[in-house]
């Protein structure tokens, strides 16, 4: 399942359909940009730290909860600290599905409905 599908749902798209992109082909200094976004994966719950530093820094970070069920104890409790987080710097966070959360600092809002539709 390519990236996308994972982000926006739905299985129209395979991962044939995307072409990795190499970053030495452009010429962007991500160093400049005032805002960045963050892909994490929660394996326990210390990789919370990592997470709550890059969104108090004013970036976005899309992290990967696949090792945890939404009826895991653990997870509830990251979910919750992570909720706080966002709730502190003015973000907003997301569950999507079973399998990430997406947070962001202030100013940044995350839509709850997909494109096209």
């Amino acid at each position: 399942m390519g990236l996308m599908s994972k982000l926006l749902g739905g299985n129209s798209h395979n991962a044939e359909d995307y072409v990795e992109l190499d970053i030495d082909d452009f010429d962007a200094d991500a160093g400049a940009a005032s805002m960045q976004v963050h892909f994490a994966e929660i394996s326990e719950k210390g990789d919370v730290v990592d997470i709550k530093d890059a969104v108090y820094d004013g970036d976005v970070v899309i992290a990967d909860i696949t090792r945890h069920t939404t009826t895991d104890r653990t997870m509830e409790h990251i979910s919750d600290e992570l909720k706080q987080v966002a709730n502190e710097v003015g973000g907003d966070i997301v569950q999507k599905e079973d399998d990430q959360i997406v947070i962001t600092p202030g100013g940044v809002g995350i839509s709850r409905s997909k494109l096209g539709r």
